[in-house]
């Protein structure tokens, strides 16, 4: 049987599986796509519907549990950062968000290439290391130095003017 007529095949199988897995039928359905996207891409992907079934359904539960790991470490990030900007003076979630925003644009590419990686994508260490072509450990000091960038261009952003530019505004 061809590939595509064995996924075919499978299809509501995989679909009821997903469903299983996740609370939302769409969030189910771009499980069983994802998964069959990339078992037609597998160069090693079975050929034989008795082996392809369960190397299917680990790969959809595999991606499932991969997203769930990323939503942790977003909502954990969130978390940290909510804990981190209620300082008082600090205006609301949007003055926040504007002043995060406006720090991260500042800093070097360098620094805000892992912060997205590891804080906005919710990669692992690991993963980050990998994408990057260095070690992990080099990922977290890195990952440390930029967040501390982060939050001295955004402790910078909350001086008034006159303290920033290093004088008095009196005239």
């Amino acid at each position: 049987m061809e590939s595509r007529t064995l996924f075919e095949h499978l299809f509501p199988e995989l679909r009821a599986y997903a469903r299983s897995l996740t609370s939302r039928f769409d969030a189910a359905d771009d499980l069983v796509q994802d998964a069959i996207e990339r078992g037609l891409k597998a160069p090693n992907a079975p050929s034989a519907l008795a082996e392809l079934r369960p190397w299917m359904f680990r790969v959809i539960r595999n991606l499932h549990y991969d997203e769930l790991r990323k939503w942790r470490v977003r909502k954990e990030y969130i978390a940290s950062e909510t804990r981190q900007s209620s300082v008082p003076g600090a205006g609301g979630d949007q003055e926040r968000d504007t002043l995060i925003r406006l720090a991260y644009e500042r800093l070097p590419p360098e620094k805000r290439e892992i912060l997205f990686l590891v804080d906005i994508m919710g990669m692992k260490y690991a993963e980050a290391a990998g994408i990057l072509g260095i070690a992990p450990g080099t990922v977290m000091s890195r990952l440390s130095r930029a967040r501390l960038a982060l939050r001295q261009e955004v402790d910078d952003d909350r001086k008034p003017a006159e303290a920033r530019q290093g004088g008095n505004a009196r005239g």
